[in-house]
Formats: structure tokens, sequence, C-alpha cells
């Protein structure tokens, strides 16, 4: 069985395998406080696919970045330096991104994000070291710009967190709407009381309503707007809007249109297998998160079966090889090791007790990143 180390945090239980390890992987993600569901998810996906692989030769070592920029750049640090690991990855949040990953792929070790995608890092500041199995950040809003020049929509009000990925969302969405801004607003990060932004959407005259709010922040906006007796239709990216977050909003969400390269309808072998899987190992439906861990486990996995780390030209082209089968279906890295995928428009619905989503249609098709361009990898 995998070999593993924990965290007081993780909850895992994994038995040590008796063999040294051979490969070892270094996840920082964040397993308490605000926003631990969601590295939860990428971690328990990602060793789902782990435990399939039947290999006892990869140690896991796990810590929690509390979401806190400084003691993700002290986990890093000890990991490479310390712990000696081949392959960094698990990182949520891109302000934390952003604080670990350059100095991480500088210093020679692979990182393999499972989520984060701040453009920063996708154009003048790739690096051939630096992998991203999610998404490049813009990816999905513009996505969703896209649906609402479908939908017929033309005068949105759009808002999202001041941070890199709130700033991202924001430009993704503009780059592909065709029609005017009502509004543009950017909240704090971690903010829960909505109500001086619902009130200026209200009286916007806007026609749509675009937002990313991650975790609990869309929770809260959701259902406050839900009681505000706004009626001005809302469009947002799968992060609020996914497994995980839909229980607690509950009926709030109920046909709203959101964007994702991921939904646990998506009907492809690797897909249909992993979320069986998922729900039986976990008792729960996998969330966008998970799909993400359990892809980027099985990029890796791909890439060690036909090269070694210790071998960085050949591992590194082993993993822009990948050669897996993902549960999103077509998958291929750009020139910048971000992802090309189509990207879909799916409504929230109801399943029983359940809310979920389903797929609509295809929002944007192949999609590349708009900063490839500007890597000079």
């Amino acid at each position: 069985m995998l070999k593993t180390l924990l965290t007081a945090t993780t909850a895992l239980a994994l038995c040590a395998g008796a063999a040294a390890a051979e490969i070892k992987v270094g996840m920082i993600t964040t397993l308490s406080g605000g926003g631990a569901g969601l590295g939860i998810d990428v971690r328990d996906g990602f060793m789902l696919a782990m435990e399939q692989s039947g290999r006892d030769d990869i140690e896991v070592v796990i810590e929690d970045d509390q979401r806190k920029p400084d003691i993700a750049v002290q986990l890093a640090d000890e990991m490479i330096q310390s712990e000696r690991v081949d392959v960094l990855t698990g990182i949520i949040w891109s302000n934390l991104a952003m604080a670990v990953i350059p100095s991480a792929v500088n210093q020679g070790v692979i990182y393999l994000s499972p989520n984060a995608g701040p453009s920063a890092l996708a154009g003048a500041g790739c690096h051939e070291n630096y992998f991203n199995v999610a998404w490049q950040n813009d990816n999905l809003h513009e996505a969703a710009g896209a649906y609402a020049n479908s939908a017929g929509y033309t005068n949105s009000f759009v808002l999202a967190p001041n941070y890199p990925a709130g700033q991202d969302a924001l430009s993704g969405y503009k780059r592909f709407f065709e029609g005017e801004l009502a509004g543009e607003l950017y909240t704090q990060l971690g903010q829960t009381d909505y109500a001086a932004e619902i009130a200026q959407i209200r009286a916007s005259g806007a026609d749509s309503v675009f937002f990313f709010l991650p975790g609990g922040m869309g929770i809260s906006f959701l259902k406050q707007y839900a009681d505000s007796g706004v009626d001005i239709p809302v469009i947002g990216p799968a992060f609020s809007f996914d497994q995980g977050i839909l229980q607690a909003v509950g009926d709030a969400a109920l046909g709203v249109v959101n964007t994702s390269q991921w939904s646990k309808d998506l009907d492809n072998p690797a897909n249909n297998a992993f979320v069986e899987s998922f729900q039986a190992e976990y008792g729960r439906l996998p969330s966008l998160y998970a799909s993400q861990g359990f892809d980027t486990a099985n990029l890796l996995l791909s890439a060690l079966e036909s090269a070694d780390p210790s071998d960085a030209d050949a591992f590194r082209a082993a993993l822009r090889a990948a050669d897996f089968e993902s549960t999103r279906g077509d998958f291929e890295f750009g020139p910048n090791n971000h992802p090309i995928q189509d990207i879909y428009a799916r409504e929230v619905i109801q399943e029983g007790d359940v809310y979920t989503n389903k797929v609509l249609e295809v929002a944007l098709e192949d999609h590349a990143d708009a900063y490839a361009s500007e890597c000079n990898m």
C-alpha cells in the first residue's frame, strides 16, 4: 500500500509500506480553516488514484498550509531541502501559488498544479518545471463570457475578490463577453457580507451578474442574493457551484448556469469509473477539485511509467505527453504546460436530496489560455 506521511490534520488512514520509497511527492494544500473542503477534495482525489495504482515505491508527504502564504513557503522549503521531494503539488489558492511555485521550480523541483493557475505563471513567468493540470485561472470565466453572449445578455455586472485569481476572473469574462458592463467590483478576500454589493447590483440596470467568489464567499453571496429579492440572472464559474458548496447553498443555486471543464455526468470511461470509485471510497459525490486531484495523480503516474525524475528532461517530456485517461475526456498541454480542453456550461439541478450539476453544452471547445504566446519556454 502507498506509503504516506501525514500531519495531525490529515484524515487519511493509509499503512506504510515496508520498502523505502523511490519517488517522493510533497503535497501542500488547505486542510483547515476557510477553504479546507477544496484541499480535502484535491487530496482525496489524488490519493484515490495513488491507491488504485498499486505502487509501493511512491511516498506522499501531506501538509496543511492553513491558507497562509508564509506557512506554505515554510512547508515548501522543508519539503525541498529536508524531505528532498521530487515533485510538489496541492496548492489551492493563487496567492499561495505565487509565493511558492517560482522558487520551487527554480530549485529544480517539478510542480504539478491541481488547481491554482495564475496568469503570471502562464505567460512570461512560465517555467519548464511547472505544469498546470487544472486550468489557467481565466479559462472558466472566459467560458462564462462566451455563454453570456449565447444567452443574449448584453449588460453584465461583474464582481470578484481582489487577489490574483479574482483579477484573472474578471479579465477572462471581459475578454469574451461582447456586451457592456453595468458595474465592476473587487471585494475583499474572505468577505461574508455582500449587502452593499447587492444594493449596487439592484440599482445598476444589469441584465446579468457574473461573479467569482470561491468557497464560503460564494455560499454567503448566493444566500444573501436569493434573500434580497433581486431577480437578475447570475452566471459563475464552477468554483461557486461545485459539489461540496451546492449542499450548503441549497435552493438558491437551482437553475444557475456555471462553467467547468469537468462534470460528474461527463460520459467517458475514466470519469464513470472515477465517480463510482470516489463515492465508494469516501461516501460522497466527487467535486471538481477531487477530479483535478485524481487527474494530477494519474498524470504523474503516467510519466513515471516511462521516465524517472532523476532524468529531468525525460521526465518533463513524459509529463508533457499527458499519456493518461483524464476524467474530463480529451486533455493535452499547450506550449506553456497549461491545458487545452473543452469547457462546459452546466446547470444546477436537484437529484433526490442532492444538489448537483448537469452539462448543458460546450461553451468553449479545445480551449487554450490567452497567455501562451507570452511564454518563451
